[in-house]
């Protein structure tokens, strides 16, 4: 079977090279070797050369608050794009797997959102994203989509990262505390999929929509206060004391585009349907602190006296 990839040098493409391998020929294409999301008619031609079994996308215009001042871009990439794979998926038979994004909801609330709740997208990016699953939709083709949250990866910069490297320089850090999420990992995201993938080829009735994260929920300031505990107690050198994260609202840190406050998903759907148990989102992030950073994962056990 023939896999076409597209957006493989990205965080969670990256880590579908390797999660897919085992399922058949994974052909990665990225923008350079002509699979440039900004003009979507230019897909068609690669998927019709290629003749994939399964196209697995992801590729995604991410930048949130940029979007907000070029919407025909974000549109063209995470809406007009999937729409022209799905299209082409249904002329040729194949499976589309494509990731969307919790920024599809309003976040309001406090309990975690099913497939089927309403939509409500607060910036241009969330409106693209749910465009790019309405035309998948209803284009026919035999497809997967996953929703997800708070994306991160070993490989390149992120949240985690970043709070540990200003850990190191500052007395003080203040996080917002009222967008509340999972943290979850490029190396699971590609790992359901290919579960996934494998699944519905057996049972094709699987298909459709299903949301996609790490177990349990968190705050952006209790996940770095999380990361700057774990990394301090293997000796990682940081200079903010423990007490010194401090929490502020979200308005104290205005963005041009609007956060969801309320990104819990629920994965029951996904769990059930696939027979999978999702692990807690701080064993992910650890994992992922103690590649990046070369730290132990576990602390050696305290010697008996």
């Amino acid at each position: 079977m023939k896999l076409l990839l597209l957006g493989p040098d990205g965080q969670v493409g990256w880590e579908l090279r390797r999660a897919l391998a085992p399922l058949g020929e994974v052909i990665a294409v990225g923008r350079d070797d002509g699979a440039d999301f900004s003009r979507p008619e230019a897909l068609a031609a690669l998927v019709r050369r290629v003749r994939p079994g399964v196209i697995v996308n992801a590729a995604a215009y991410t930048a949130v608050d940029k979007a907000e001042s070029e919407p025909a871009l974000a549109h063209a990439i995470n809406a007009d794009a999937p729409g022209v794979l799905a299209r082409e998926a249904a002329s040729c038979g194949a499976w589309l797997l494509h990731y969307s994004s919790d920024y599809v909801f309003d976040g309001s609330g406090d309990l975690p959102r099913s497939e089927d709740a309403a939509t409500g997208p607060l910036s241009v990016y969330g409106h693209s994203k749910l465009a790019g699953e309405n035309q998948i939709r209803a284009s026919g083709c035999r497809h997967l989509i996953l929703r997800t949250s708070w994306v991160y990866a070993a490989r390149g910069g992120n949240f985690a990262r970043t709070m540990l490297r200003l850990a190191a320089e500052r007395d003080r850090l203040t996080v917002v505390d009222d967008q509340v999420g999972a943290p979850t990992g490029a190396e699971l995201l590609a790992d359901i999929a290919a579960h996934l993938l494998r699944s519905v080829q057996a049972r094709p009735e699987l298909g459709g929509t299903y949301h996609a994260c790490a177990a349990g929920e968190t705050s952006w300031c209790a996940y770095a206060r999380h990361v700057i505990e774990w990394a301090r107690a293997r000796g990682h050198a940081l200079h903010v004391a423990a007490d010194a994260v401090l929490p502020i609202p979200s308005s104290a840190y205005p963005t041009p585009a609007r956060r969801p406050l309320n990104s819990r998903l629920d994965t029951r759907r996904l769990r059930e349907s696939f027979g999978l148990q999702l692990p807690p989102w701080q064993a992910g992030v650890e994992r992922m602190l103690a590649e990046a950073l070369n730290l132990p994962l576990h602390l050696p056990a305290t010697p008996t006296p």
